[in-house]
């Protein structure tokens, strides 16, 4: 029992009613009742986490573990929060002790939440990715759940303001059929990308009208959103700014 994860579930849900947020929930039962599982999730927004848990709450109200940038945990309110419910803080300048917690917490059954692109797409479409989801799902012999979510990114993402209030929003998430740790970390995470980048077209055919020019549409359908080329030029200059100001 975990009376506190259990608290911010339902605070979250409650909070999503009153946004008036409409969930499209598919593939549920890919999601393992019990055993461990790397929940890996696309990245477009700032709320992901909290939604890319509602697949495995609703099969027999698993929790997922989440790796997260340490700042997260820095916070003196959601620091606290964040290490009670045991997610697993994640320093990008060392990152060998959140990947053994992570492999230690697959190894006792749990699920563990992990964004294979390491940072918001800030194109909406799917980034490279870093082997570290394969890599832990190898060493901990536990198989790789691909989750897919569309829509999350009209919330609040990188360089426009968060819209948490009753917004209507639909958002979409879709489990994938688990891949099982099989060979080497390479080429479980070319396929992991397949996998998500295919299903992220679905979803994408799925949603609806894509009105033309809104920031939240990708380049590709019409949006304002900057192409993966565009925003991966974007994020090279936002690191060269955080490795300019790191005091030597």
């Amino acid at each position: 029992m975990e009376p506190l994860y259990g608290t911010v579930i339902t605070a979250a849900r409650l909070l999503w009613l009153a946004e008036g947020l409409k969930f499209g929930v598919s593939g549920v039962g890919n999601v393992p009742k019990t055993g461990p599982g790397v929940v890996a999730v696309n990245h477009t927004g700032y709320m992901d986490f909290t939604y890319a848990g509602i697949p495995a709450f609703l099969q027999g109200r698993r929790k997922v573990r989440f790796m997260a940038k340490k700042e997260v945990f820095d916070n003196k309110i959601a620091g606290p929060l964040m290490r009670r419910m045991r997610h697993i803080p994640v320093d990008r300048g060392a990152g060998a002790e959140s990947y053994a917690q992570a492999v230690d917490y697959l190894k006792q059954g749990e699920l563990v939440g992990v964004f294979p692109e390491a940072t918001i797409s800030r194109s909406f479409e799917i980034k490279e990715f870093k082997s570290g989801a394969a890599r832990m799902a190898l060493d901990a012999n536990a198989p790789i759940i691909p989750t897919v979510m569309w829509g999350s990114q009209r919330i609040w993402t990188k360089g426009h303001p968060k819209r948490l209030g009753r917004t209507g929003v639909k958002i979409l998430i879709s489990v994938c059929e688990p891949i099982d740790p099989v060979g080497d970390a390479d080429a479980i995470t070319a396929q992991l990308h397949k996998v998500m980048s295919e299903k992220l077209l679905e979803l994408q055919d799925a949603y609806g009208t894509h009105p033309s020019g809104e920031f939240w549409v990708p380049a590709r359908l019409g949006g304002s959103a900057p192409t993966l080329e565009e925003a991966n030029e974007l994020d090279a200059a936002d690191q060269a700014r955080r490795a300019r100001k790191k005091p030597e």
